[in-house]
Parts: structure tokens; C-alpha cells; sequence
């Protein structure tokens, strides 16, 4: 009689008493440690759950302390900006007259880095002030150099305004004694960015020729650029050694490029920063500036004044005096039309207004009037950006209103007054001649919010007022933010 498989039960159990093999023995370990840590691992969910916390157990929180050494709390303003500007000796007592159009001396903080001490400079002029100059630190001596020599020690200033040790520092925005900065739209360009991480900010050249000779990855550094403090004290530890290695570029901005490329930042480009490395009339540009807030301007002794029948100080002046009224808005474009009339409408607020007595679609009024040349060879273009001729026909050349004042109504609203220029070239056309009938052009607004640059950038709409009746030669216009379902077409 054969016998099946034995199945007894009693045998299988006594498997975790008498274990026979050393296998058994140490899967039974096995499984007594994991039904240990089960066990604990419940145990302590349920204590952190149902019991009261010990003062022991809890972590202590370190309130967080910016790079500059102080505490974090506060949106980032004009105070927390150090300025390092680049200057000669030489340059000086000419063109401190723009940093005196732009500084603030209860809020402004920098330094104008010379490589001497300036002669015959009258500081008792009340009307020019601006940064205090220093000598920079004579090491910058002992470096390579192929052209500029020069470009070194300008290189070195952030080194120099870094080693300074001024405390509550975020951002370190380097210059020319030629710059002329918007300081209100660069703290709120810079805001938007965290200045605990490692930024790089700035803009290119216009001229292509320039950006293909140099780089088209480097911020151009008469236009302004902007480092965070944690890339400054990231790129002052390499600086000496990179300085060496990039001798042979020209420029100390290039130099500081490339110092930053080892680091691994990239340029974060804004159109905001006007290198101005143009020839000739920067009207267009002005005119047509991008939906994005006026920084900095640069190159001014090269340019024609930006305001007809002024010197170029002045013309800063009138502009700064519309800037200073409503800053987010300053040469922000508002296209209108008269279709009664035909009649199309560009206006940069607080710089031009002009007025086509033809229908011209936005696409078209976006795009800058060539009214300049390119900075090394004075050719017509390339540029980085479209251009579009002045028009041969002067019966189809636009009207020209320059700035002419600014009032502010209330705490919440502007209204500008914009005079007729005089036309070079006559036309006989009707249209043309009903255009040339208003001499004046009031433009009425409310102030755009300081915080209006770090939302998604529109441009606002305008309407023409007292349905486009032309009183005593002047028209009005008004320019708001576009309704809901309101575009902009011909």
C-alpha cells in the first residue's frame, strides 16, 4: 500500500520551534526585525498624532539673513541697489552733469571710480551734484592688457564696490560716467527676480555689427548691467585670474562676461537698457520704445539732443521731468484713430506724439522710423530690431508734438501738452493741411501702479475726446487701460 505526501499540520508548526537549518534560522531573524520596525514605526505616528509635542522635539527656525547680512522682509527698493560707475579723470568734469539728472543723494548709494584725481572741478556748483568719485585700487596695474587698458581697471569695480562691505546689498548695477539711469524702472525691473540666487541682467547692443564683434551673450556696459550679490561674491573670487585668461577682449564689459560665463550664468536680456550704440537722430527709437520700462540710456554726446531747438541736458531734463511725474508710463506707445478723418495716432507718452493723415495698422506704428545709422560703420541697419524708412512723400510723413509740459492732477493723474514742430518740407494735400491745423495736443491719464511692470506687460489704449473737435488748435486725448474686449485696429 503506497503512501501520498504527508500533510501534517503539527509538523509544519513546529518549523518556529525546532528550526533545522541555519536558513531557517535567519529568515525567522528576518521577519521578527520587520515586524519590530512596523510596530515602532506605528507606535511613533500615532505618539506624534495623540500626545503633546515636547519643547525638545521642535526645530528651531533660522530667520533667514540676505547676503548683505540682514534680515529679508521687504520688497527690494532704490536702497538696496549699490551703483559702481565707471569714469576717467579726463570725462569727469564734463559728463558728471548725468549723473546729477539721475541721482538722488538721500537714497542713491555708489560710487564713481576714477582712475586719478580730477583737476579743476568745482564742487561748490549746486546744480551739478551726484556719486562721490574715488581713485580705484592701483592693482589693477598689474594685468594683461592687448588694446584697452583701461577696460581693466573698469572691469575691477565690481571688485572695488564689492570689497566696500556696505551692508543690506543686493544688487550690483555697473555704468559709465555717460549713463543715465531711470532708477525707479530698474528697482522694478530687479524686483522681479530673487536676489538670493545668481542673476545676470542687462541688454545688447542695436547694432548688429557690434553684438557680431563683440558678443551677443553679453550685457553691454554703457547701457547698464545688473549683478546679484551672490554672483558678485561668486565672480570677485575668480576675477584676478579671469581677468588674466580673457586679456585680449577690448572691452571691460566683454571681460566680465566671460568671467561670468565660467561661472555658468547666462544673460538675462531686458529691452529696457539703451546701449545707444547709434549714430544720428534717436527719435525713432524713443518714439517706438518696447512694452517694457525705460531703464537707462547711454551715449548721449554722440547723439543728436532728443528734444528739437534744446541742448542735449536739457532735453534730459524735460524728459526726467515727465519720468519723475509717472515712471512706469514714461514713453510707453497708445495708438488711436479718427476714422472720420483717416487720421492714425502714435503716441510715446511723455516724449512725442505723432499724427498720420493716413490709416496705419498697429504693426506698423510699432515698428521704429529709421531717423539714425549704425554705430561703427554709420550704415542703414542691420539692427536687432525692425525699422521702417521715413516716407519721400512729406504728405505722408507724420506730424511731429514734442513734450512741451507735464502736470499732475490730484495723487492719481498726469496731463501732458504737446507742441507742434516745425515740418521740413511742405505739402499741399487737404488732409495734410487739416493735420497741420492742430497745434497742440493735450493728453490726459491716470498714473500707472509702481507695481504695474510686474504683471503681464500691455499696452494701454487712448481715445480721442470731445468726439475729435479741434478747439483753439488743440485736441484731446486720453489714454487708459484697454477694456476687456478692446483691441487696437485700423
Amino acid at each position: 500500500m503506497s503512501h501520498g505526501p504527508s500533510h501534517d499540520p503539527l509538523k509544519s508548526s513546529m518549523f518556529f520551534v525546532y528550526p533545522e537549518k541555519v536558513r531557517d534560522i535567519f529568515v525567522l531573524a528576518t521577519r521578527i526585525a520587520v515586524l519590530v520596525c512596523l510596530v515602532s514605526s506605528i507606535s511613533f505616528v500615532l505618539f506624534i498624532a495623540f500626545y503633546p509635542r515636547s519643547p525638545y522635539l521642535r526645530f528651531k527656525s533660522v530667520p533667514y539673513r540676505d547676503a548683505g547680512g540682514d534680515p529679508d522682509p521687504a520688497p527690494t527698493n532704490i536702497s538696496h541697489v549699490l551703483f559702481g560707475i565707471g569714469g576717467s579723470a579726463k570725462t569727469w568734469k564734463t559728463r558728471r552733469v548725468y549723473s546729477s539728472l539721475w541721482w538722488e543723494q538721500d537714497t542713491t548709494r555708489g560710487v564713481v571710480w576714477l582712475d586719478e584725481n580730477p583737476r579743476n572741478i568745482n564742487d561748490s556748483n549746486n546744480e551739478i551734484y551726484g556719486p562721490e568719485y574715488r581713485v580705484s585700487s592701483p592693482d589693477w596695474t598689474r594685468f594683461k592688457f592687448s588694446s584697452s587698458r583701461s577696460a581693466v581697471r573698469i572691469a575691477r569695480i565690481i571688485r572695488d564696490s564689492f570689497n566696500q562691505k556696505l551692508p543690506n546689498v543686493r544688487w550690483f548695477v555697473m555704468g559709465d560716467d555717460d549713463t543715465v539711469y531711470f532708477t525707479e524702472n530698474l528697482v522694478s525691473v530687479l524686483a522681479k527676480y530673487d536676489h538670493r540666487q545668481m542673476w545676470y541682467i542687462g541688454g545688447n547692443s542695436e547694432s548688429v555689427e557690434q553684438d557680431v564683434m563683440h558678443a551677443y551673450g553679453m550685457a553691454f556696459g554703457g547701457g547698464g548691467f545688473a549683478v546679484s550679490y551672490p554672483l558678485a561674491e561668486k565672480l570677485v573670487s575668480i576675477l584676478d585670474g579671469c581677468l588674466d585668461r580673457y586679456y585680449h577682449f577690448y572691452g571691460s564689459d566683454q571681460r566680465i562676461w566671460a568671467c561670468i560665463t565660467e561661472i555658468g550664468v547666462p544673460l538675462v536680456k531686458h529691452p529696457g537698457f539703451h546701449q545707444f550704440d547709434i549714430r544720428g537722430d534717436p527719435y525713432g527709437i524713443l518714439a517706438a520704445h518696447p512694452i517694457a520700462p525705460l531703464v537707462s540710456f547711454h551715449h548721449l554726446d554722440y547723439v543728436a539732443p532728443i528734444f528739437p531747438d534744446r541742448t542735449q541736458t536739457d532735453s534730459l531734463k524735460v524728459l526726467m521731468g515727465a519720468y519723475r511725474a509717472d515712471p512706469p508710463r514714461i514713453l510707453q506707445q497708445s495708438f488711436c484713430y479718427d476714422t472720420n478723418r483717416k487720421w492714425s495716432f502714435l503716441i510715446a507718452w511723455g516724449y512725442t506724439i505723432q499724427i498720420y493723415p493716413l490709416l496705419l495698422t498697429p504693426f506698423h506704428l510699432q515698428t521704429p522710423l529709421q531717423t539714425f545709422k549704425t554705430w561703427r560703420s554709420w550704415s542703414n541697419g542691420p539692427f536687432t530690431f525692425n525699422t521702417r524708412p521715413l516716407p519721400p512723400d512729406p504728405c505722408q510723413q507724420p506730424a511731429l508734438y514734442f513734450l512741451d509740459r507735464v502736470d499732475e492732477v490730484g495723487v492719481a493723474g498726469t496731463r501732458t501738452s504737446y507742441k507742434m514742430a516745425q515740418a521740413d518740407k511742405k505739402c499741399n494735400s487737404t488732409n495734410h493741411a487739416n493735420v497741420m491745423a492742430v497745434k497742440r495736443i493735450t493728453v490726459s491719464s491716470l498714473k500707472m501702479p509702481p507695481d504695474y511692470w510686474q504683471k503681464a506687460p500691455q499696452r494701454q489704449c487712448c481715445e480721442i475726446l470731445d468726439h475729435g473737435r479741434i478747439k483753439d488748435s488743440s485736441l484731446r486725448i486720453r489714454v487708459r487701460k484697454c477694456r476687456q474686449w478692446e483691441n487696437v485696429a485700423v
